[in-house]
């Protein structure tokens, strides 16, 4: 079964431009980098467009899929349901470009930080807030669905624990009448 698509992504190609410039800086800063430069510039013209022509982003109906790369390609589903932040980031260099990097953070997540990130999204905050709508209209639909199971779930357990504690009354009352009398 196809899902509907909510929203695709479109990438800034200012980006490129954010990436040379961090590629300059840290080249710069690292001193070793400098020498190295002859090769990583063109390096970066030959493959900068295509890796960003290689990046995706998808909010369909119940998730968000994330597709980049040109040698090692990679593909990341995440459910929208288990999504529990989007950080919306944007550092002094990418203010410059008017760049965003979007954070996406999942529950159960096994390290710290962000499990997915993508920079350059435009309409970053457009995009950020119809994941969270969706996320938001899911959680409603799942809510409707099964309105009482959870309730009925806990009226059990409650009535199970009550149940238990009575019987350990009447076993403690048991006990004390025992020394009492001894």
């Amino acid at each position: 079964m196809q899902e509907r698509t909510v929203l695709s992504a479109k990438f800034d190609p200012a980006v490129k431009l954010y990436w040379l410039v961090s590629l300059l800086f840290f080249s710069t800063v690292t001193v070793v980098g400098i020498p190295l430069l002859i090769i990583t510039i063109p390096l970066f013209f030959i493959f900068s467009s295509k890796i960003l022509a290689a990046m995706s982003a998808t909010i369909t109906e119940r998730k968000l899929v994330v597709k980049r790369g040109i040698f090692h390609k990679e593909e990341k589903s995440i459910p929208l349901e288990k999504i529990t932040d989007v950080a919306m980031i944007q550092g002094p260099l990418m203010r410059m470009f008017k760049l965003y990097r979007l954070n996406f953070e999942t529950a159960g997540q096994s390290s710290a930080g962000a499990l997915v990130s993508l920079i350059g999204i435009e309409e970053a905050a457009n995009f950020r807030e119809t994941i969270l709508m969706q996320k938001d209209s899911i959680a409603i639909v799942n809510r409707d669905t099964n309105p009482s199971n959870t309730l009925h779930d806990n009226d059990e357990e409650l009535a199970a624990l009550i149940s238990s504690v009575r019987r350990i009354e009447t076993l403690l009352e048991k006990l004390v009448e025992a020394k009492s009398t001894s």
